[in-house]
């Protein structure tokens, strides 16, 4: 693919599914229509912020529909909802692919972005809608899942999920069970991607070991500047960039901040010295941009996707060059989505 003339954003991250999902809005009319401004990403915004492609996950939360982390919803629960999630985006790339595409390959992000469409690449966040005997898989990957995340902030039939307490270490809980590892197996021989983002250390060593792919971070930041338990540690920066893989810096609050609080009057200054650190650490090729966009307490001044040329901006302000500008947007994501 030609690089993009213009600095255009490929997001690791975001949770538009869960959100339209969470109100009912099963042909995603919130995303077509601007009056929605609750949203973080709709169609206008994305235009007008130069978002372009991103994964966009399938989470699944309890039924009370909360954030419990104390155990996952039930598996046969989990698929029914996870499903309903795809088909809703899959109903919008139906019925407005003018507008948003779900894409399957590289090949596919290119011809939605050529079309003007918002590319949505389908990503699992936890894989509790997955039974340990993985026969799910192929139902998802029909769905266009090319991306699984095995856990979120919780324990589940794969491993266990760093909390959300703070401050705290990632090397909480033991590493995967057989049926992660299983999971990692069936990726890689899938050629799924595989998101360490929400996993604990030892969950994250066994990926190393065992998959035979790039080790992706989807919405991490570096645990040396917040010491969060969902942020990574230099050594596993350096594994993820001696992998050939990529961490997207992540712009909640409470994984930006050295007191971890959620708080919207954060300085978006954080988020570039979270990319000033991943860079110099681990290279200008593994670094990219990982929102939380309609899934976390964001900073005011990147509430939403369209206030992305305000983050644009800011990079050049404070030194980083057109190039590394242009492979923290797009270039870095999208070397890892081409071997889709």
């Amino acid at each position: 693919m030609t690089s993009p003339t213009a600095v255009n954003i490929f997001d690791g991250h975001n949770d538009l599914a869960y959100q339209l999902w969470q109100r009912g809005d099963r042909k995603g009319t919130a995303f077509l229509n601007e009056s929605e401004s609750a949203l973080s990403i709709t169609a206008q915004k994305a235009a007008d912020g130069g978002l372009q492609a991103g994964l966009f996950a399938l989470f699944v939360p309890q039924p009370r529909r909360d954030l419990d982390t104390s155990s996952a919803p039930q598996q046969a629960y989990a698929f029914e909802n996870a499903c309903q999630m795809a088909a809703i985006l899959n109903q919008l790339s139906d019925d407005h692919p003018d507008r948003f595409q779900v894409c399957r390959s590289a090949a596919e992000i290119d011809a939605a972005t050529d079309a003007g469409a918002l590319a949505a690449v389908l990503h699992l966040e936890g894989a509790e809608p997955v039974s340990p005997a993985l026969t799910e898989l192929d139902s998802f990957y029909a769905m266009g899942v090319r991306s699984i995340g095995p856990l979120w902030s919780r324990p589940n039939a794969f491993g266990t999920g760093v909390p959300f307490s703070f401050p705290g270490s990632p090397d909480q809980g033991a590493g995967l069970t057989d049926a992660g590892k299983a999971l990692v197996a069936a990726c890689d021989q899938m050629n799924m991607l595989l998101d360490v983002s929400h996993l604990n250390e030892a969950g994250f060593w066994d990926i190393a070991r065992l998959s035979q792919q790039p080790l992706l971070a989807s919405h991490s930041n570096a645990h040396a500047l917040c010491p969060s338990p969902r942020n990574l540690t230099d050594r596993q920066l350096d594994a993820v960039a001696e992998s050939g893989g990529l961490v997207g810096v992540c712009f909640a609050t409470a994984y930006l901040r050295s007191d971890g609080r959620k708080d919207p009057a954060t300085d978006i200054e954080l988020v570039i010295r979270q990319l000033s650190y991943l860079v110099n650490r681990m290279g200008e090729d593994h670094v990219g941009l990982g929102s939380d966009f309609d899934g976390a307490v964001l900073p005011d001044a990147l509430a939403d996707c369209s206030q992305l040329p305000v983050l644009i901006n800011a990079l050049l302000t404070y030194g980083f060059g057109d190039q590394l500008v242009r492979k923290l947007c797009w270039d870095n994501w999208y070397h890892q989505v081409e071997r889709l």
